[in-house]
């Protein structure tokens, strides 16, 4: 075996994928204790886990006839995201790679071989371990763009066919997911947070910008995130704002978008954001009560959407104030707001106002 200084100085971006074969062993990551435990966490807890099976229930068989095809299984358009090694060339998948493994290890840490057998070396550190080819998942911006795909891009098609809506929000996700890593940053939340955000508003824009005839609830949701990051943008000075022109939708718009949303997130990712910040935006999102009035330019399909992407900033950034464990308890006020926002069907655009004024009283002065 050769030694730490002849780790090839340029990131591998080939290789063939292993297979949870590689991860599993009570040597590895099949262990007891804290650095060991990573596999048993990922098949005993991990929902991700589950993402092949889901595509056998006769939810997905209803879904997969109403869209035309054989076997839901079977189709590229499904198995891309429940079940990525099928969408791998089988010149890269060593025999112990499955497709009913789901999304495993290296759907995230990427193709395995060039780095399996370096990687728990004492001699390796992080950027050894980056160059041989994993993938480089401190990166708030990194492990965004890995997690965006199959977390909220979905076709208006597969929508319609009965797929529930794909929101994502990296920092509530990431807490929800059974944990087999750390952050040590305290701040990391927030910039999970924002960072989460902006990519978001980045896919959205760039699929927007592709498309010659947008479906409307594509771009009110657009409009959702984009109002709200405005919101967060324009509380501080050290990041780039989102400021896409009011009422406008055209192809140019969202290509603009595209680039200020890509921009705050790669400034974001590399920032350390105070407590204060998260203060500062928690009292301004909460002021925006006055902005939720329907009009002509603000339907309530609108309004929803922006109550939608509200009510998650609201959750996380209070958790960044308030250094909440997971777990722990919700304020009253916020469960309610996000009852409010359970169904466009029973949105009201007054009780929702109310509730955001309740919610604003349970703050600290300091915090209000």
């Amino acid at each position: 075996m050769g030694t730490a200084a002849e780790v090839e100085a340029r990131p591998i971006t080939s290789g063939r994928f292993v297979g949870v074969a590689g991860c599993k062993s009570s040597s590895c990551h099949g262990g007891a204790g804290e650095k060991r435990n990573q596999y048993l966490t990922w098949s005993q807890k991990d929902f991700h886990t589950r993402a092949y099976a889901i595509l056998t229930t006769a939810r997905s068989a209803r879904m997969a006839e109403t869209l035309g095809l054989s076997a839901a299984q079977e189709s590229s358009r499904c198995t891309v995201c429940h079940s990525p090694f099928q969408s791998v060339a089988p010149t890269r998948l060593m025999p112990t790679a499955h497709p009913d493994e789901g999304v495993s290890c290296e759907s995230c840490h990427s193709a395995a071989e060039p780095w399996l057998r370096g990687h728990t070396r004492k001699d390796w550190n992080y950027a050894m371990r980056v160059t041989a080819g994993m993938r480089d998942l401190k990166s708030f911006y990194v492990r965004a763009n890995t997690c965006i795909a199959c977390h909220q891009n979905l076709d208006s098609d597969i929508s319609k066919a009965g797929h529930p809506e794909l929101t994502f929000e990296l920092d509530g996700q990431s807490v929800a997911e059974p944990k087999h890593w750390r952050d040590d940053d305290p701040s990391s939340g927030l910039r999970a947070w924002l960072v989460g955000q902006a990519v978001g508003l980045r896919e959205m824009s760039w699929a927007l910008s592709k498309n010659e005839t947008p479906d409307a609830e594509e771009i009110n949701r657009w409009k959702g995130l984009a109002w709200l990051l405005a919101k967060a943008t324009a509380q501080q000075t050290n990041l780039p704002v989102i400021d896409p022109p009011a009422g406008a939708t055209s192809r140019s718009v969202f290509t603009g978008a595209q680039g200020q949303a890509d921009l705050l997130a790669r400034r974001a990712a590399e920032s350390r954001l105070s407590d204060d910040l998260a203060q500062q935006l928690l009292r301004a999102l909460t002021a925006t009560d006055s902005e939720f009035v329907v009009s002509k330019e603000t339907s309530p399909d609108l309004l929803f959407r922006r109550a939608q992407r509200l009510v998650l900033a609201l959750d996380r950034l209070s958790v960044a104030v308030l250094h909440e464990t997971p777990g722990e308890a919700k304020n009253p006020a916020l469960t309610q707001l996000f009852e409010d926002v359970r169904s466009r069907a029973d949105f009201q655009v007054p009780r929702f106002v109310e509730h955001l004024r309740s919610f604003r009283t349970t703050l600290s002065p300091t915090r209000q």
